[in-house]
């Protein structure tokens, strides 16, 4: 017999246990990469191809079949005879293929679009993807030339969703025409995919960059441009007339047992809609209270509407250019850096770089996007970034937040590849939204305006708990949305328009931030009350990210390892 760490006994782990694990995991994994090769997916090693995936609807019923058997396969592993690191790791991938079994069984794939995201803008993002090999132009070149085809298949798939009225809200649809005509209506050298051979490395020669330019010019002539005008004929004439005028999840085809899977998918946790908004009106409430002592230490006279008016108008808090905006953003960054090792032992040796929001996306984009190798700052719509919420921001989406947490978890030796590369929101996004929080140790809110701004942020994402069960359970309005964020945030009204309409076409993942970052914040306080002074910062925080991205109560199991360990790094021995 076996202990675990946590002190419960366990059965040894038998090989023939383990060997069949491994193997399913490590064949289906595989599988899914080929899968998914050539797409922009979040839960791949980013495979490249020469073409895209195919996801018409038989190829998605062979999907779903597939990860049945894998669920049932998993289902007949012993889990008694796993090792305890085993365990966690059944754990973790059963959740991952329950996730993507249920995305089939609701046919999300007929709705691939939402307010700011869709099929089309993720292959723009491929186009400015940096290309230094001969067969880097040569897959983008197939890519291209398969675009007829993948659109062809997703608009097969958007017309089955329309005849069960599984669509978007009209106030959705109209939102896209503008990123189609922007490619559609673009020749040549002036379309979106030619930027990659605007500028080619030297490492080509003079005679391959003409050709490749050549066959850049011809695909998109022939193939990209007539694409995207059908698509965008097809949203405006077919699609838009046609979807709904309702906004609740829970008036979609079984829309409330739609609206629950959501939930549990970006949460990981079994939460009601009732439950997740009476949450979030409490912690408004006390947020609001922080927010009001902030005002009184500010000596500002009036009310907090008032504060918010002089927040959303006074020149002082706003860039006069996006050069500006982005260079205080990476000073911001920059002075991180100087910080974060006192709060984190292991580090990503992938740094990141800071870019501003394609022009093409930036007026329907968020404020900023943060991941491997990137930090998005929206330049659009200057009135609409106050610089006294750009500390937050920053944390948020690059370090310590999304820019360090996902390479970091590609560089963990140990882990299988569905924990290094895939991505859950409730993980993800909590621990980036608690490095906002933790930006208050590291001393990031130099004024009582910073600290508002930061303030404004959690009130912002405790919000969302509110209007996003409001919007698809309680059956909101989009303005009762509007105003709610209106008068409990700082967030400009450009801000907000975005905001609630991305959550309108994006049931439950706005519930993520706020309930993943509450659930990390309880960890560390149960482990500092269980550790007292052995309780270590930098432990604690290697530890929540050595994990990889994994469902929240796999995480407080680690963390009660953490505790009966005595507070030890998972890096001590190294």
């Amino acid at each position: 017999m076996l202990m675990f760490a946590t002190g419960v006994v366990a059965a040894a782990p038998t090989q023939d246990a383990t060997q069949t694990f491994h193997a399913l995991y490590t064949r289906e994994w595989q599988w899914r990469q080929q899968q998914f090769a050539g797409s922009d997916d979040e839960d791949s090693q980013q495979q490249n191809a020469n073409h895209l995936p195919e996801v018409d609807a038989a190829t998605q019923a062979m999907r779903e079949k597939y990860w049945v058997d894998v669920l049932t396969q998993l289902g007949k592993i012993p889990e008694a005879q796993l090792s305890p690191d085993d365990q966690l790791n059944d754990e973790v991938y059963k959740q991952q293929i329950q996730t993507l079994l249920n995305d089939q069984t609701f046919k999300t794939w007929q709705m691939p679009f939402n307010s700011d995201t869709a099929f089309w803008s993720d292959l723009g993002f491929a186009a400015r993807d940096h290309f230094v090999t001969l067969e880097d132009y040569r897959n983008y070149l197939g890519k291209l030339r398969d675009i007829p085809r993948y659109f062809d298949e997703q608009i097969a798939n958007m017309r089955l969703g329309l005849v069960r009225g599984f669509t978007q809200p009209k106030l959705i649809v109209q939102g896209q025409y503008q990123s189609l005509a922007a490619v559609a209506d673009a020749p040549g050298e002036q379309n979106l995919f030619y930027t990659p051979f605007r500028q080619m490395p030297s490492t080509l020669s003079a005679a391959q960059q003409a050709d490749l330019r050549a066959q850049a010019q011809a695909a998109i002539a022939q193939d990209v441009i007539p694409a995207y005008a059908k698509l965008l004929n097809f949203m405006r004439n077919e699609y838009m007339p046609h979807a709904r005028t309702t906004i609740a999840a829970e008036d979609l085809p079984d829309g409330k047992a739609f609206y629950q899977s959501q939930i549990l998918q970006y949460t990981t946790l079994d939460m009601s809609p009732d439950a997740i908004h009476a949450l979030g009106l409490k912690e408004m409430a006390s947020i609001h209270q922080q927010m009001l002592d902030i005002i009184k230490h500010t000596g500002f006279k009036g009310s907090f509407a008032d504060f918010l008016h002089f927040l959303r108008t006074d020149p002082r808090f706003y860039a006069k250019t996006p050069d500006e905006l982005l260079k205080d953003a990476a000073w911001i960054a920059k002075e991180v850096d100087g910080k974060v090792g006192d709060y984190i032992g292991r580090l990503p040796r992938r740094r990141f770089t800071i870019k501003p929001v394609p022009p093409d996306l930036a007026p329907i984009y968020t404020g900023g996007r943060g991941g491997p190798g990137i930090y998005l700052v929206n330049t659009y719509d200057l009135p609409s970034r106050p610089l006294y919420s750009l500390p937050a921001l920053t944390l948020h989406e690059s370090s310590p937040g999304h820019a360090l947490q996902m390479p970091l978890a590609v560089e963990l030796k140990g882990l299988p590849p569905f924990r290094r590369y895939a991505y859950i929101s409730a993980y993800g996004e909590g621990w980036a939204l608690y490095c906002e929080y933790l930006g208050q140790e590291m001393g990031m809110y130099k004024t009582p305006y910073d600290q508002f701004g930061y303030l404004s942020y959690q009130a912002w994402r405790a919000a969302r708990l509110v209007v996003d069960t409001g919007l698809h359970h309680l059956h909101w309005t989009r303005e009762q949305a509007r105003e709610y964020l209106r008068e409990n945030t700082a967030l400009a009204e450009h801000e907000i328009d975005t905001e609630v309409d991305r959550y309108i076409a994006w049931p439950g993942q706005a519930l993520s931030y706020y309930l993943g970052e509450l659930e990390i914040r309880q960890d560390r306080a149960r482990a500092k009350q269980a550790l007292g002074g052995k309780f270590d910062i930098r432990a604690f925080h290697d530890v929540v990210l050595s994990t990889g991205s994994v469902p929240l109560p796999v995480l407080h199991k680690r963390i009660d390892q953490f505790i009966a360990s005595g507070g030890k790094s998972p890096y001590a021995n190294d």
